[in-house]
């Protein structure tokens, strides 16, 4: 395996932040953590860049809950890095910018039966909405290649002599003497010292992070490292050391076209698992189960186009003005006035709340000087304006404009989605780039067509779904969805699994077509149509038969007028 195709040893409890419910985590995998105290790291995202310079950029959002003197995350790297950090900000708007969407339209076939008041519209009971919502020197047979630090973190970049014996052993020993606690709770240090030495002997170094004295676990911000590298991949088997079950995985790679995980298979969700009805509620269960049926080792795309999609959507106009405008008022705004503007504007992002600690005099409630700045102007009176405004764009503003700009630096985005379990935690994703491939939304509609008939009222009728990708699901008017996630009769979670490459469509590994088609027959044959009605699902033939008929009856009256 190429020491320029690794990258990152992640923790242990990813999760997609707006669908699944946090994880508490025994302990961090490749984010190794404190060996006293459980931690719960439940949503982290990673930003990949394959830059035009032949590095690669990885921006990794850090969730920790913990004693902080008990942080640490030690990553496996070529080379050394360039390290700065983001910001948690970015990415929920990321996140929110790409999240996949599940809405329906709503139209009334036929006429319903009518109550005296009623409007064609009107349905008492019913809910018929017209959209769903969807150390500084080398020690032990260790060497300290740089040190420094960035953000809230004091990080160092270590590399054990090549003379040693067993190289993980010699990592192990040294992040412990120096206060990292690298094994995990119940974890085997031989295990970690293994793990560890397959990515050391491949020629990687070890950068590790640990917060700067007087930080604690609310400063922890995404961390941002630049390296050169053939590809991204995650060393995801570290991870495996001590991993909670389904832990979920999201993955933004920008580069010059759509990306592939090529060494993990292509999922393709089949919608009718998907909950249409309450917004796709269960859709990381779709996703869980879809993952393992691939065995744990395929990724769903969920969305893929241009950058230019991205434009102004991790910091705004508004908000670019907004800074623009402070930093000119910096001489005509008292010291509290400018606090005081900063904190309206700037108080809700990375490093606002550790840089008002770190300027406000001892003894001086931060809270207080927070909520009103203005009341405490004899308290800043002496603050120096323009280095503040300095620290603040250096440590505030600008990581964000940076993870603006670098989603803008490559002409595409794709966003990845899985869930993967310890067992299954023995291959490192690896991603390239296929310029074949189409592009995806992450916006998915389909069409509810309620089945009207003057015998039932519109909350009595039955309705039809129909999908993307033209499969259509029938429900009895009030019923929940019909599949569940993991029922006998549910349809297998994958529409199709591919084996994808850096060019061509790919290749199908698994089509479950059958499968579903057979289940979705069977339930449909349940829901029948109104007496009398006309309305339920009509093939495209069954516009042929009725020409057929028509010209057969024209020809029939023109015979009869014929004369004898």
């Amino acid at each position: 395996m190429s020491r320029f195709r690794l990258l990152l040893g992640f923790g242990s409890a990813f999760a997609l932040a707006a669908i699944a419910q946090p994880m508490h985590a025994r302990a961090c995998g490749g984010l190794f953590c404190s060996a006293s105290a459980p931690v719960n790291q439940a949503a982290e995202r990673i930003i990949f860049s394959k830059n035009a310079d032949q590095t690669v950029t990885a921006v990794v959002q850090i969730q920790y809950e913990g004693p902080s003197e008990e942080f640490a995350w030690v990553l496996p790297v070529p080379g050394i890095p360039e390290v700065k950090v983001s910001s948690d900000l970015a990415f929920a708007r990321l996140q929110q910018a790409s999240n996949p969407q599940y809405t329906f339209t709503t139209e009334v076939q036929g006429r319903c039966k009518q109550t005296r008041g009623d409007s064609a519209s009107s349905a008492p009971g019913g809910n018929f909405n017209d959209s769903g919502s969807g150390g500084t020197g080398g020690s032990g047979g260790v060497n300290v290649l740089v040190s420094g630090t960035v953000g809230p973190y004091d990080y160092v970049v270590i590399q054990p002599d090549a003379s040693s014996e067993k190289i993980g052993d010699a990592a192990v020993e040294w992040l412990t003497l120096e206060g990292y606690d690298v094994v995990p709770p119940g974890g085997d240090p031989d295990d970690i010292a293994i793990l560890l030495g397959e990515y050391l002997q491949d020629a990687m170094n070890l950068l590790a992070f640990r917060l700067t004295k007087g930080n604690d676990t609310g400063t922890i911000r995404p961390v941002w490292i630049t390296y050169e590298s053939d590809q991204p991949m995650i060393p995801i088997r570290p991870t495996a050391v001590a991993a909670n079950d389904d832990m979920g995985v999201m993955v933004w790679v920008l580069g010059e076209s759509r990306a592939v995980p090529v060494n993990y298979k292509a999922l393709e969700l089949n919608q009718a698992l998907i909950n249409w009805l309450n917004g796709a509620a269960n859709y990381n269960q779709v996703v869980i189960a879809a993952a393992n049926e691939a065995g744990g080792q395929g990724f769903v795309s969920e969305r893929a186009g241009p950058s230019t999609d991205y434009e102004d959507l991790l910091i705004f106009d508004f908000e670019r003005a907004d800074w623009e405008a402070l930093q000119m008022s910096v001489d005509v705004l008292s010291a509290s006035e400018l606090l005081s503007e900063s904190s309206i504007r700037f108080a809700g992002w990375d490093g606002y709340r550790a840089l008002i600690d770190r300027i406000a005099p001892d003894g001086v409630d931060v809270d207080e000087l927070l909520r009103c700045p203005s009341c405490s102007a004899a308290v800043v009176e002496g603050l120096d304006k323009q280095a503040f405004v300095d620290a603040l764009g250096e440590e505030v503003v600008e990581p964000m404009i940076a993870t603006q700009e670098l989603l803008l630096s490559r002409p595409y985005v794709t966003r990845f989605y899985t869930t993967l379990s310890a067992p299954e935690m023995d291959l490192d994703p690896l991603f390239d780039f296929n310029p074949d491939l189409p592009d995806l939304a992450n916006l998915h509609t389909a069409r509810r067509v309620i089945e009207c008939h003057r015998s039932v009222y519109r909350w009595q009728a039955p309705s039809r779904f129909e999908l993307e990708d033209g499969r259509v699901v029938r429900l009895n008017a009030g019923d929940p969805w019909p599949f569940l996630v993991g029922d006998e009769d549910a349809p297998p979670a994958n529409a199709l699994v591919l084996s994808l490459t850096t060019t061509g469509p790919g290749t199908v590994v698994q089509d479950n077509s059958e499968a579903i088609q057979r289940a979705l027959a069977e339930h449909n044959a349940t829901v029948p149509s109104p007496s009398g009605c006309g309305c339920g699902v009509v093939s495209p033939r069954s516009h042929a038969a009725t020409w057929a008929s028509l010209a057969l009856f024209v020809l029939l009256m023109r015979l009869r007028r014929r004369p004898a």
